[in-house]
């Protein structure tokens, strides 16, 4: 009898995931589930220790799914992706396994770990099945005339909904029970990895696909209707705060585009699920152009000339920024948000970022690193492509003079300060004008527990367009 393994990754569930589905559909299979935890190189790719945790957590959720699949779920330690596939050819022939499904992942060193893996595998006289997962649209199913990828957002855009209106898509069901069960407990999955530290209240972060589909279901019924109107206000807390799940594969992104055109049918469609829509594209936008343009998986800007920009690399600037003590209180209480709950409103990423690269014109890998090492979310694609847009090093075709005012993003988008009051309790006693700056009264400094801004933020940006315009020029 053939035996099936499905090697899971950042697919941790067992609707719509091709390779899953894919492994189960010869009903007189054998089928197993294999998860490596690999700390050595989560350390290398600064998985945030809450992710690690939540990630943890999802497992445990899998298993007892898969179980009543009659898949047992076996989880094992090794150090990166070198021995990574090492311990899958030798799990592979302990299980006497006659084919191996995944999903693909896209990022330079998974791309080499896979390709390794499978020729390593194929010596053993084992099959490997590999599928395009990730993205309602797989990469390179979308390319220009000239058959290039897309590096601009709307053209991209523009084609990624003919294609789906044209081609559809499909969303898979778990698959059924097998028969043929395994002799074999599933594993133990631990709850902490030593160096992963985390001190994130994890509950409010409920693990698994179940969890991952409630959110999504509650948020197409009362939120995504007023998305576009709402969702630049961090304290209306109106966005899906799906990321999470959608990074480690919890939920798809073809379920979550599903359930926005049901949504469109049964309500009509409205401008809140046009711009969620416009997201869920953003979001593979970024996946594509990690395939297109491998060399931003390798520390390099999307606009290569940018990479002589002569960035600033102040530690001490950086960890006022890190610790949200920078005088700027949204920026300060984005910052906090991050630090507090691992996760940090899309709004609040643009500004916290553009302030740390336009501001202080401080390195963009630095504050791409440090969301790295803190967000349950975290996710290279998505991670890399915000930041650099934010420092006009990316995809992005508005000018590298667009900056935004902090000050004016506060006054803006939480106008009665309440989101600035829950993370800055020291503000909390501020009025609604006076909370977004607070030293603008030259002798409120008096009675604040609470740093001047570190920067003119007019002559720091005047600075930084320098920059720019000398890069340009030479």
């Amino acid at each position: 009898m053939n035996r099936h393994l499905i090697w899971f990754r950042n697919d941790l569930r067992t609707i719509d995931n091709s390779a899953l589905f894919m492994a189960c559909q010869d009903p007189d299979v054998q089928v197993m589930a294999l998860y490596f935890i690999t700390p050595q190189q989560w350390q290398q790719h600064h998985v945030a220790g809450c992710r690690v945790e939540f990630e943890l957590n999802t497992l445990r959720q899998l298993s007892l799914d898969l179980q009543q699949l009659g898949i047992p779920l076996t989880v094992l330690t090794t150090a990166n992706f070198d021995s990574q596939i090492t311990d899958l050819a030798t799990f592979c022939q302990q299980q006497q396994i006659t084919d191996v499904f995944y999903n693909k992942q896209y990022e330079v060193n998974e791309k080499h770990r896979d390709m390794e893996a499978e020729q390593k595998l194929q010596r053993q006289k084992i099959d490997c099945h590999a599928f395009d997962d990730q993205c309602v649209v797989a990469p390179r199913k979308i390319l220009t005339q000239d058959g290039r990828f897309y590096s601009v957002f709307t053209p991209f855009k523009k084609a990624w909904l003919n294609h789906t209106q044209l081609y559809g898509f499909k969303v898979l069901p778990a698959p059924t029970v097998k028969t043929h069960k395994l002799n074999l407990q599933p594993s133990n999955i631990p709850h902490h990895i030593a160096g992963f530290t985390s001190h994130i209240d994890l509950s409010y972060w409920p693990a698994g696909e179940h969890a991952a589909l409630q959110r999504l279901t509650n948020f197409c019924q009362s939120d995504i209707d007023n998305y576009k109107a709402l969702r630049d206000f961090p304290a209306s807390n109106s966005t899906s705060q799906l990321s999470p799940y959608l990074a480690i594969g919890a939920i798809s992104a073809r379920q979550c585009y599903q359930a926005a055109l049901n949504r469109a049918h049964s309500q009509g469609y409205n401008q809140g699920i046009e711009h969620w829509i416009s997201e869920l594209v953003w979001r593979e936008f970024y996946k594509h152009i990690l395939i297109g343009f491998d060399y931003v998986s390798k520390h390099k800007a999307f606009k290569q000339e940018t990479d002589a920009l002569p960035w600033r690399h102040d530690k001490d600037d950086f960890e006022r920024w890190c610790q949200g003590k920078t005088g700027f209180p949204l920026v300060d209480a984005a910052m906090r948000q991050l630090n507090t709950i691992g996760w940090m409103h899309n709004r609040l990423r643009m500004v916290a970022a553009m302030f740390l690269t336009k501001d202080l014109f401080i390195d963009w890998r630095w504050g791409e690193r440090y969301f790295m090492e803190h967000l349950i979310d975290g996710d290279l694609a998505a991670n890399n492509g915000g930041w650099q847009w934010s420092a006009s090093t990316g995809n992005d075709a508005a000018p590298y003079f667009r900056i935004f005012n902090p000050t004016r993003q506060s006054e803006k988008f939480d106008p009665e300060g309440d989101f600035i009051r829950q993370y800055l309790p020291e503000l909390a006693h501020l009025d609604k004008h006076t909370i977004h700056e607070p030293y603008a009264n030259n002798q409120q400094h008096l009675f604040l527990d609470y740093p001047p801004p570190m920067v003119n933020h007019r002559q720091a940006t005047q600075d930084t367009v320098k920059h720019f315009q000398q890069l340009k020029h030479n």
